[in-house]
């Protein structure tokens, strides 16, 4: 039996270091955008108010503006991003997205972000599989990260 006692560290368990991140950053597109947000909000609210006249149920109010700010959280809420050299990890509000680099064989960039993507060409699937990560100022480097950890050019680089 192995002693573990603070006189004997040898023998002490400790937790596996963390990766070192290759790049790490955050985005907030409501904040970015306070226009857009006022815009969207406002169309909220003016869906919330038409579905209250069509139902007059406060219940049903409040189903369809829950899931009509569901199905808008990524662009309300922070999102977080990390690269590692073996991971990309996604940090949302509710959940937490961890996917090895090698899990995806291709990826196309346009000027809000880049998908990433786990088949080799083009799929209409690519949108429900694939992972979007958004730009945050960091086009140039969060592309050469991508560029090195997938063997794939795509043509809208």
């Amino acid at each position: 039996m192995t002693d573990r006692s603070p006189q004997n560290p040898e023998a002490t368990t400790s937790a596996p270091a963390t990766e070192p991140l290759l790049l790490s950053w955050s985005t907030h597109p409501a904040k970015a955008r306070p226009l857009v947000t006022a815009l969207v909000t406002l169309f909220l609210i003016v869906l919330a108010a038409l579905v209250y006249l069509l139902t007059y149920s406060a219940i049903f109010t409040v189903i369809a503006a829950l899931i009509l700010y569901g199905s808008l959280t990524q662009y309300f809420t922070k999102t977080a991003y990390e690269f590692t050299d073996t991971k990309v990890r996604v940090k949302y509000v509710v959940n937490k997205i961890e996917k090895e680099w090698a899990q995806y064989r291709s990826y196309y960039a346009d000027k809000n972000g880049v998908l990433l993507s786990p088949f080799p060409g083009p799929s209409r699937l690519e949108n429900f599989r694939g992972l979007f990560i958004r730009f945050a100022g960091n086009k140039d480097q969060v592309l050469e990260i991508v560029r090195q950890k997938i063997n794939y050019v795509s043509d809208k680089d």
